[in-house]
């Protein structure tokens, strides 16, 4: 029996040696916070000599998308090939599971007989379930994989392009600022073009660790056994493209090299030296990875491959969205077309530029909001200090900066009406769980995962999804409704009650003043804040006192969890002076709170200073 079972064992390694010789070497190059200014995609500025002959022994893509405008959701949607508002992990470093039978992409790589490396970022904000990965962390590399004949896939992570890098001073200037294209939505101003300028100083940068690595490849004679992929992990790390999903912000560079010995796993419209403005976007290469492998991607993914055995159709639309960015919340959605974007605000009563802290470090954020203050800006550059229509509409062929919304023209009536279903089809299909107060994706997810939650009677999608449509859609006569929405048994659908009664200010408040005041003893705390927020900003005297001592007692994190602090921190931020007497309260608070994720613990903090700063008018 021993002998047998020997021979069975060998049998196997040996058939499973024999199919992983028939996979080629999949290696990714990616970027931190570039969009596509490349050489390659027409940008005469940029100096990218060998990313731009990599697209010219491959294609370049000119409508791939990040699906979110930032890291960690970025990484989350490419790790799991699934949305992650279907995920409950949208939100800014936030942490939720997968189900138990889902596994991220690596772990069905390997099982094919990959050796996997990731060097050497991950920055998920799903948990890590077994071993996804051979080797992640500065060392991986395919070099390190025990059979040298074993495939690999391997990624090589380039930081050089970060947001951090473009505002680091003192920087020796290569690009000359007085040469930059200045985007419509930007002001012409020295600090502007120098951080823009330093910009493409780095991506130039990364361009050259890019050819070493290229070099090693081919120094090692493995180019020609091995798929190449580069891409951008979003937007570049100026304000108003990283953590916004317009087209700026989602846009990445993805250009695909197929050697000659695998070009039968190219794409149906593979075209050396050529581009296409195929929709393709972060969900879709986990799918694509395992049907260059062989492997039909498993169901519950929700991306299309776009290349291998199992190539999908081509995709009409792209689909991005924006959750919590590091301390400040909202919640939009976009819809990419081949001409069109589409963006859906459900939180239209906050600014585009909301005081999220590490985006202010960067001079051409501080230079921007000082001449909007001032008073000194177009239309077209005053728009992100501002609030935000419910739906916009941008012409990305005649409007590439986005400033023109035509949304609500009646010349793009149709397009607006096909663009607002394929959303309303696309979060219907994926059931986003996004439409809850974050600290209740978690609470309705307790002992299973939001994904498998929002399956469930828990939660209500649908009811859901109409309140939050006609909270805010801020048509007046729903204001009846969503006083009505303050009694609903369901918690989601006070909190979008309370939302729309605030999104219409004045008259919302006024409409519903007893309602909202006995929504500040509702047994949600969020329903509490948000009531609290509405009355505080639009309210008597005497409900501004009830809604700030409302928020006094929600925004320590260790009673009451980080979510309900940060949210009732929004809240008192945006009351400017009429919480001036929570000031000791919030700067007795602990800026790192015990107990609280790591990954977001210091967003509370963040709060913070910016609330002390502001009620001590510093």
């Amino acid at each position: 029996m021993k002998s047998i079972a020997k021979i069975l064992i060998i049998y196997l390694l040996n058939s499973f040696f024999s199919h992983a010789a028939d996979l080629p070497n999949i290696l990714w190059l990616t970027s931190e916070d570039n969009g596509p200014h490349l050489g390659c995609y027409g940008d005469k500025y940029a100096e990218t000599p060998n990313l731009d002959a990599l697209a010219a022994k491959g294609m370049i893509y000119t409508r791939a998308i990040s699906n979110a405008p930032v890291c960690a959701p970025a990484r989350t949607t490419i790790i799991s090939g699934m949305y992650p508002p279907s995920t409950g992990s949208e939100h800014m470093r936030s942490m939720t599971r997968l189900p138990a039978k889902f596994k991220m992409y690596p772990a069905y790589l390997r099982e094919l007989g990959y050796y996997c490396t990731n060097n050497s970022k991950e920055d998920y904000n799903l948990m890590k379930e077994g071993e996804v990965w051979n080797e992640s962390g500065r060392k991986g590399d395919w070099r390190n994989r025990p059979k040298k004949d074993q495939p690999f896939f391997s990624i090589f992570n380039f930081t050089i392009s970060h947001e951090s890098k473009i505002r680091s001073r003192p920087h020796t200037q290569v690009h000359n600022p007085a040469k930059v294209r200045v985007p419509a939505y930007h002001p012409d101003h020295p600090d502007v073009r120098q951080d823009w300028a330093q910009y493409y100083d780095k991506i130039t940068e990364m361009d050259k660790m890019v050819g070493a690595k290229l070099k090693e490849l081919k120094d090692e004679g493995l180019d020609k056994d091995t798929i190449v992929f580069y891409y951008g992990d979003h937007g570049s790390g100026m304000p108003r493209s990283k953590r916004w999903p317009f087209f700026s912000g989602l846009n990445v560079p993805l250009i695909v090299h197929v050697p000659e010995k695998w070009k039968h796993l190219a794409s149906s419209d593979y075209k050396v030296g050529g581009s296409i403005n195929r929709r393709v976007g972060f969900v879709d290469l986990a799918p694509t990875l395992l049907s260059i492998a062989g492997k039909k991607p498993p169901t519950h993914m929700q991306g299309h491959a776009f290349m291998g055995k199992h190539e999908a159709t081509e995709q009409e639309y792209g689909y991005g969205f924006r959750g919590r960015m590091d301390e400040r919340y909202d919640m939009v959605r976009s819809v990419v077309g081949k001409r069109y974007i589409y963006i859906r605000n459900y939180m239209p009563h906050k600014l585009y530029g909301q005081h999220v802290s590490y985006m202010f470090k960067t001079p051409t954020t501080q230079a921007w909001k000082k001449l909007f203050d001032e008073g000194k800006l177009n239309e077209a550059q005053s728009h992100f200090w501002k609030t935000k229509p419910p739906e916009e509409l941008y012409d990305l062929k005649n409007d590439p900066d986005e400033v023109k919304n035509l949304a609500k023209s009646k010349n793009y009536a149709g397009v607006l009406k096909k663009m607002r279903q394929a959303h309303h089809n696309h979060i219907k299909s994926i059931i986003d769980v996004g439409f809850l107060p974050e600290g209740e994706i978690h609470e309705r997810s307790e002992g299973t995962t939001p994904y498998e939650m929002a399956r469930t009677e828990k939660y209500p999608f649908a009811r859901i999804m109409v309140a939050a449509d006609l909270a805010s859609g801020l048509s007046p006569w729903a204001t009846k409704l969503l006083i009505g929405y303050l009694k609903d048994k369901d918690s989601a659908i006070r909190y979008w009650g309370a939302m729309g009664l605030l999104m219409r200010g004045k008259q919302g408040v006024s409409a519903a003043g007893k309602q909202l005041e006995d929504a500040l003893d509702d047994s949600s705390l969020y329903v509490r804040v948000v009531a609290a927020e509405a009355l505080g900003k639009y309210g008597s005297e005497n409900q501004i006192k009830k809604a700030v001592k409302t928020l006094g007692e929600t925004i320590n994190p260790i009673k009451n969890g980080c979510f309900p602090s940060m949210l009732a921190m929004n809240a008192i931020d945006h009351l400017d002076n009429k919480a001036k007497s929570l000031l000791t309260q919030i700067k007795s608070m602990p800026r790192t709170p015990e107990g609280v994720d790591k990954r977001f613990q210091g967003y509370v903090g963040r709060l913070v200073d910016t609330t002390v700063t502001q009620l001590e008018g510093k």
